[in-house]
């Protein structure tokens, strides 16, 4: 009966732009990236759970328009972790609805225009995203007053029937979102249901669940964690920060990814494969040594460029023929 529900929900918001998660969370997809609204019925707040790219702003206030007219102002923006395409509108719509920015601890150097991110790994195999992964940015947004630290006891502020989860490797201060009372998990980029390395598999958002997104993963062992931890939870359905949501037998692959996440994951011979970036509470510490030249990262970028301009190509001929 549930999925039944689910199924008419889903067809319901076809014509829109969001789509449709599990009970009072939706989604929409913002070019490579997702972002979440989860609406808490106790108190009739909602959040939202990152912000998108630069340039997203407009589309989020329509959706939360859509979803919540009249309360379209959130009571709360929460970020799974602050690389670029999960905070590119973040400061906008802080500023304009007025609300507080949540984060973990370990977040706040890159969030408070304290500290760079570990750089992107270009090595690290996978796809073409991967290898221009050297040109997206690293450094750091300031988000000054607006940003608050997530209460210690793991409690989500605006959401009683949430909890967050500490799961870095993907980033110092990454984070994850359960309801156990459904089993509904929001893992951010934890693990993702898309080869999100790979151009064509993000064009074509096929479903597959992968590590996290291996070009911005400076840690693998606490992500090999991370990921086992999620899996431990035997989660209903998974929302990512990449790719579609997931139920049911689909998510199997989860715990294959938890058991064999070395040979699943884990890039050969990546940057941080074996000797990690180290990051405490006031931002990177240390930075393994480059594994590729500047000029030859360069060339790889032009290549890279031609592949995914080729692609597209492909992909609007399809459309449109």
């Amino acid at each position: 009966m549930k999925k039944q529900q689910a199924l008419v929900k889903i067809k319901a918001c076809a014509e829109h732009e969001w789509f449709y998660v599990a009970p009072g969370v939706w989604g929409l997809r913002d070019r490579i990236v997702n972002v979440y609204f989860i609406h808490d019925p106790s108190t009739n707040h909602w959040i939202l759970v990152d912000a998108g790219m630069a340039g997203a702003a407009a589309r989020i206030r329509r959706v939360a328009r859509e979803l919540f007219w009249p309360q379209a102002t959130p009571a709360a923006i929460v970020l799974t972790h602050g690389h670029f395409d999960h905070v590119g509108a973040v400061m906008e719509l802080a500023d304009e609805w007025d609300v507080p920015v949540y984060a973990h601890y370990l977040e706040a150097p890159y969030l408070t225009g304290r500290s760079a991110y570990p750089p992107p790994d270009p090595t690290a195999g996978g796809g073409l995203f991967t290898w221009f992964s050297f040109l997206f940015p690293k450094g750091p947004v300031d988000l000054g007053g607006r940003l608050l630290m997530l209460p210690e006891q793991g409690n989500v502020p605006g959401l009683k029937e949430w909890k967050y989860i500490h799961t870095p490797g993907h980033a110092p201060g990454h984070i994850s979102l359960y309801r156990e009372q459904d089993g509904v998990l929001i893992a951010g980029d934890a693990f993702v249901t898309t080869k999100q390395e790979s151009v064509l598999a993000v064009l074509k958002q096929q479903r597959t669940i992968s590590g996290p997104p291996r070009y911005f993963t400076y840690d693998w062992k606490a992500a090999e964690k991370s990921v086992q931890t999620l899996a431990s939870l035997q989660p209903a359905i998974v929302a990512t920060g990449h790719g579609h949501p997931l139920e049911g037998e689909s998510l199997a692959a989860l715990q294959e990814l938890a058991d064999n996440f070395r040979e699943k994951a884990v890039p050969v011979n990546g940057r941080y494969t074996e000797d990690p970036a180290v990051a405490g509470i006031s931002g990177v510490e240390y930075v393994p040594p480059a594994k590729i030249r500047k000029p030859l990262l360069k060339a790889v970028a032009v290549l890279a460029v031609i592949g995914i301009g080729a692609l597209l190509a492909s992909e609007v001929k399809k459309r449109y023929t």
